[in-house]
Order: structure tokens, then sequence, then C-alpha cells
């Protein structure tokens, strides 16, 4: 079984040359949750300019979907980079971009038929559908959700509500957007148990926001994401997502589903939302849909995207080596890698909820296929938030070799590329493990 293998004290020295000459050049605006520098990669692990090789349960935020450098993605690239770079699919036609939309199209749950618009990122994509709901309802009103994360430009990060530094001295934002509870049922808003609330926090919106506040027949969309990603990882009952499906059908408002994070087979489905049964009106991916290269895309029923010539469009959106990428992902993603994400989520999770049953500060473990969220408690009856404990977990396991995140305030979020192994799995639980126990030691 392999196992990280440090050489070095962390940082090493060349690592620490390199994060000093960071420090001078780079914004300070990113976040670095630890002196990692990322050299070179294969699979799950990674390698420091010093030699040091880590397990990498981030797949660099969800994005890696394959792996880090799967031979068939590379290959698919450095055979577009021989044919072409770029030609900028806003004026110009070209293969890649079309067969990519077409194979999109294809795959989206339902039965209609849908177009696809190719931007660089989360962002842009949720950006896209944010204008594409204004245009194609002529309406202004949007609803969100606190804890959500849709990206950093001005009209996404409207309708983030994660963390009120992400908004600082940015305001005004984008009006119209109200937030509203998300059905985190461990931490019920509204201090109700599930499943005999009634799901309230989805009935409260008919029930009392549009009667008393806000004109539903005003209201454009519906912005949610199937399980929250930067909120915590937070997975809703069935029951969330179909009453507002509900509600958006019975006010003729578009129900946005953001499988930015969540989509690509990261949930053991291409999409998440199948998980619930929904078929969304628009969908906005990127992260894991190119495994590494910079992609966004938002797919619309066509009915839907009617805007003009003209009324949105990107320079680099969908290009040549991106799209070639995203179809080489697609096809292993089809061909095993959302079944492994499965049975690798399984096993992670039954590890997990063992560690669980030993350990008081685990207070929650969720999640669907390799999307899984720990949220740690100092005590197990008041739910209070153990937040240096996740971010000293996370350091110790740096420390071993494990690449770990967080995610709302105080949850560890592990999603690894879906190619992980068995054994992988073992040797992140044995390290996590470890890494918790001395937290107490």
């Amino acid at each position: 079984m392999k196992y990280p293998e440090i050489k070095t004290t962390l940082p090493g020295p060349k690592t620490r040359s390199l994060i000093e000459v960071d420090h001078e050049v780079v914004s300070p605006s990113y976040t670095r949750t630890y002196p990692l520098v990322a050299e070179s990669a294969k699979g799950v692990w990674v390698r420091d300019p010093d030699g040091n090789v880590f397990l990498d349960f981030t797949a660099g935020i969800a994005v890696c979907a394959t792996g880090h450098c799967h031979p068939r993605v590379v290959e698919a690239i450095k055979l577009q980079a021989d044919l072409l770079l770029h030609m900028s699919g806003t004026d110009f036609f070209y293969t890649p971009q079309i067969r990519l939309a077409q194979k999109l199209a294809e795959i989206v749950p339902g039965n209609e038929r849908y177009k696809v618009y190719f931007g660089n990122s989360g962002a842009e994509a949720v950006e896209a559908a944010f204008k594409l709901a204004r245009w194609h309802t002529r309406r202004e009103l949007n609803l969100a959700f606190f804890g959500a994360f849709h990206g950093r430009t001005m009209g996404a990060l409207s309708l983030t509500a994660s963390k009120a530094l992400q908004k600082k001295h940015y305001n005004p934002l984008v009006p119209g957007i109200t937030h509203i509870p998300y059905a985190y049922c461990y931490r019920c808003p509204y201090h109700l148990c599930y499943p005999t609330c009634g799901i309230a926090c989805a009935t409260w919106v008919e029930d009392t926001l549009f009667r008393t506040s806000i004109p539903p027949e005003e209201v454009a969309a519906i912005f949610v994401e199937p399980i929250q990603g930067e909120g915590g990882y937070i997975v809703p009952p069935p029951e969330f997502h179909r009453e507002f499906y509900r509600i958006a059908r019975k006010y003729n408002i578009l129900f946005v589903a953001d499988e930015v994070q969540s989509g690509m087979g990261r949930t053991g489905e291409m999409f998440a939302m199948t998980h619930f049964g929904i078929e969304p009106d628009i969908i906005t991916l990127a992260k894991g849909i190119a495994s590494g290269l910079p992609l966004g895309a938002m797919i619309a029923r066509s009915d839907i995207m009617d805007w003009e010539a003209g009324s949105h469009a990107s320079t680099f959106g969908g290009n040549p080596l991106s799209c070639r990428a995203a179809l080489a992902t697609i096809e292993l993603l089809e061909t095993g890698l959302i079944s492994n994400a499965r049975k690798r989520g399984e096993q992670l999770m039954s590890g997990l909820k063992d560690l669980q049953k030993d350990m008081e500060c685990i207070g929650d473990v969720r999640g669907k296929g390799l999307m899984i969220g720990v949220e740690l408690v100092k005590d197990r009856a008041t739910k209070e938030r153990a937040s240096e404990w996740r971010d000293r977990l996370i350091r110790n396991a740096f420390q071993k070799g494990l690449l770990l995140l967080g995610c709302g305030e105080n949850t560890i979020r592990l999603c690894p590329a879906l190619t992980v192994s068995p054994e992988e799995i073992d040797v992140c639980l044995n390290i996590f493990q470890e890494s918790l126990a001395e937290i107490f030691a």
C-alpha cells in the first residue's frame, strides 16, 4: 500500500523559497490553507519541489475529476495542441466546441432540447445563467440561499451568501436578490426536525415571502446548489429541491442548478440533481468538466436560451484544448469513473462513520459519492462548532502528507479524484484518524 513520502520538514527549503517569491509578486487576496507548492502530480499523488509526495483528497478543489494528468486527457490535449489553440467561439466555429456542446446537450437529464454557452469558470457560467434568466423572463428579482457560493464576479457574488468577507467593500452589489435558508438539517434554521418539519424552509417561501414582500410573478429564477459546497457540503432532504421545483413551476420561475462543484460525476451521478429527481431549466458547470483546464458551461433548455447575437459572449470560453479535455473527461466518466465514485464514496463514508462512533468530536458525516463532509463539534449535544479543531486537523494531516480542505465554518471536505482506489481511501482514513487523535493527545 502506497503512503505519502515526507522527506523534509514542511515546508522544505525549495518550497519556502518559492513561497517567499509568491508573497512578493502574487495577490494577497488568494486563500492558502497550508504551505504546499505543487510541482508535479499523477492520479491522487502530488509532489512538491523538495521531493515530498502527498495524497491529494482535494483534487484541486474538486477539479481534477479524472485525477492529475490522466494519460487519456493529456493525450487529447496534445493532439489538439497540434491542430488549433484558439479561434474564439464568439466569432468563429470550430469542431471541439461544437462536439462538446452536442455531448453536453445529450447527457443532460430530461427529454428537452438544450443549448450550451461556454465560459472559462464556474463564476462565468453562473454569470451567464444570471443574465439569461433576466433576458428570457424580463423579470428582475431572484432567490438564492444562505451558505451558497456561486462565484466572485459581481453578479455571481451577489447570489453568494457564504462568507461576509467575500462581499466586504464591494457593495452595492446587483440588487433584487433575496437569500433564504437552505435545508441544513443538522442545524435547522427553524429549529425543527426532519421529516416532521414539513420542509418549512421551502414552504415558508410561498406561505410567507411571496405573500408579504416579493411578488412571485417578478422572480426570474431560483439559484440553488444540489449539495451546498463552500457552505459545508450540506445534503438537503429529497423533498427540499422537489418543493422548490414545484414552486418554480407554479409561478413560471426558472430553476437554476449550480452544479459547478457537484456535477460531472462527483456525487456518483453525472449531475447531482439526478439524486433528487429534478430536471433543471438551467445547469451551470465548471470544475471537473475538463480535468483541470479552464472551462465553464451554462446549459439551458433551447426555448429559454433565446437571447440575441451579441447579448453575451466570451473570447476564450470553450477554448479548443479545454473542449477536447472535456470530451475525454466525459468519456472516462461514462466508462467507469462515475461507478467508481459511487463505490469509493460508500467506502469512505462507511469508514468515516466508523470513526464517528469512537470520536465524539465528529458531529456529522454527510455526502454523496466522493463529495463528503465531516463536521467537527466540541459537544454533540450543543453542536458547538469546532472551527479551531477543524483547522488543526487540516494542518496535522498536511504534516503527514494528506491534503484536505475545509468548507463551511467547521467542516472538512473530502473530494478526491474519481480515480481513487480502495487502498488510497484506506490510507486517507488512517491518516485522518491519526491527525484527529493528535488534537487531543
